[in-house]
């Protein structure tokens, strides 16, 4: 049993590496000598980011200052990274809230189903991305922590418009 090779003929442009690596280092000076500036001066200038760009939590509240959680116990069930502890309470009128409401930052993938799952809308992921902290305990969210953060919030694709604008 023997074994058929088969020979392929290519034009000298295609198997050249002199050539390619010529073409490449066109490439580069033609940068190295592009007097535009294209690095952004971070700390002074920001470039706008996506209005679905999904960051840090926030916690919506009502308009005498509560957390508009209901205590319902969604968000953990679906989180897939279970980042969410959530402990829910009753006062005496039997109104639902949580007592405990923590968001590991660390856990968290930012996936927004907490967002997506919320009956009452009170849990959003925000267009925040500045994080950074001395601690592993810092990135911990608790209620009060999550109810301070004023940056606005994410908004998640709508099946209604496919491209997204």
């Amino acid at each position: 049993m023997s074994i058929g090779v088969k020979v392929v003929e290519r034009p000298i442009e295609q198997t050249s590496y002199v050539r390619a690596t010529l073409s490449g280092l066109k490439h580069t000076i033609k940068h190295l000598l592009d007097r535009e500036q294209v690095t952004t001066q971070y700390p002074d200038e920001k470039e706008s980011i996506s209005r679905r760009w999904r960051g840090t939590h926030r916690m919506l509240t009502t308009e005498d200052g509560k957390a508009k959680c209901v205590g319902c116990g969604l968000c953990p069930t679906v989180c897939p990274a279970n980042c969410i502890k959530l402990v829910p309470g009753e006062d005496e009128q039997g109104n639902r809230y949580p007592l405990v409401f923590e968001i590991d930052e660390f856990r968290c993938i930012f996936c927004g189903y907490c967002q997506e799952v919320c009956p009452e809308e009170a849990i959003h992921v925000g267009r925040h991305y500045e994080n950074s902290e001395y601690s592993r305990e810092g990135f911990v969210y608790d209620l009060e922590r999550l109810m301070a953060q004023t940056h606005p919030v994410s908004e998640l694709w709508d099946p209604a418009d496919p491209k997204g604008e």
